[in-house]
């Protein structure tokens, strides 16, 4: 017999306390439920043996990529060998770097990027299937063309990450399956927006903060042990292969909280590969179709990872940038 039925069986007074004793029952777990609660974004994937996920370095559609595009079309970005490479994997996440959109409102900054809507079926026909917005390009074009853009996103078959219409929204963690396990991926931008304002309730990036991304790991193992939660960070400093102290140390507080995997990008190169406490730590890997043509910007890589019910597997392929298009290196 519970406590509420003992107290019931007693009658008169004891009733009353009975009452009081089961509100704070429910009181105490409703608010150990709360601070354990975590709002994630949703997944209609189907079900995995062994997930295949592959994540790719900074996808630019301007520039001297605009002009590749323009003579040879988006299709030529991609060599035979990368289209057999996303075709063996469940999901391709690779980082949007500049907003796809008609809406030409340029925000007052250095570099000012845009590609075209249309150019997104491509990518989407030669594997990607998510696009990350949580970069310091996305909102090249002001907050109609960042919404545009993942309204674009969506339109052609892809899945925008890293964005909300709200600062709540934008830092929910994105579950990518169910099966073998869950699996979660949480995004950020690191590094400062120019001529940009962090404000609520109109569209935005994920900016959130490691103390943020730590609860948000924190209450996801806690609700489920076995998940499995990739942090994928744009930060780091451009042109640099070594992280910085911060990349190094808030890449060792995300794993202490529970990260199963960090990947990296925004330097525009690749940096240093650390494996900390079992955990690999992938600072950044450089571009994938890019226009830069110096030797340590065409040097880059792609990260797969293959996820099954007890155990999970990481390998980085290299690659070389040739005229905008990645290739794979044959070691």
């Amino acid at each position: 017999m519970n406590i509420c039925s003992t107290y019931f069986a007693k009658g008169g007074t004891a009733r009353c306390v009975s009452f009081a004793i089961c509100a704070l029952l429910a009181i105490f777990l409703l608010q150990g439920c709360d601070e354990r609660k975590v709002q994630v974004k949703e997944s209609n994937a189907p079900i995995y043996d062994t997930l295949r996920i592959a994540y790719t370095g900074d996808v630019l559609l301007d520039r001297g990529v605009r002009k590749v595009i323009e003579r040879r079309g988006v299709d030529s970005l991609f060599a035979p060998e990368i289209d057999s490479l996303f075709a063996s994997c469940d999901m391709v996440v690779a980082n949007l770097e500049c907003p796809a959109t008609s809406i030409v409102s340029p925000i007052n900054k250095r570099f000012i990027f845009r590609g075209e809507p249309d150019w997104l079926q491509a990518l989407c026909e030669h594997g990607i299937t998510h696009l990350n917005l949580a970069n310091n390009h996305s909102m090249d074009q002001g907050r109609r063309g960042l919404a545009d853009t993942e309204s674009q996103i969506r339109k052609h078959g892809m899945i925008p990450i890293g964005y909300g219409t709200t600062i709540a929204e934008s830092i929910e963690p994105q579950l990518l399956a169910e099966t073998p396990r869950k699996v979660y991926l949480i995004t950020s931008l690191r590094v400062p927006s120019e001529n940009w304002s962090y404000l609520d309730s109109v569209p935005c990036v994920s900016e959130s903060g490691i103390s943020v991304i730590e609860s948000q790991i924190d209450s996801l193992k806690h609700i489920d042990s076995k998940c499995f939660v990739i942090v994928m960070l744009h930060w780091g400093v451009e042109h640099i292969t070594e992280p910085s102290s911060y990349q190094v140390r808030d890449a060792h507080r995300l794993v202490a909280a529970g990260a199963d995997c960090i990947v990296g990008h925004h330097p525009h190169c690749l940096q240093t590969v650390e494996t900390y406490k079992g955990v690999p730590i992938y600072y950044s890997i450089g571009n994938f179709i890019f226009d830069q043509k110096n030797p340590i910007n065409t040097r880059a890589a792609v990260v797969t990872l293959a996820i099954s019910k007890d155990t999970a597997s990481f390998e980085m392929l290299p690659i070389e940038i040739e005229g905008c298009v990645p290739r794979l290196v044959e070691e």
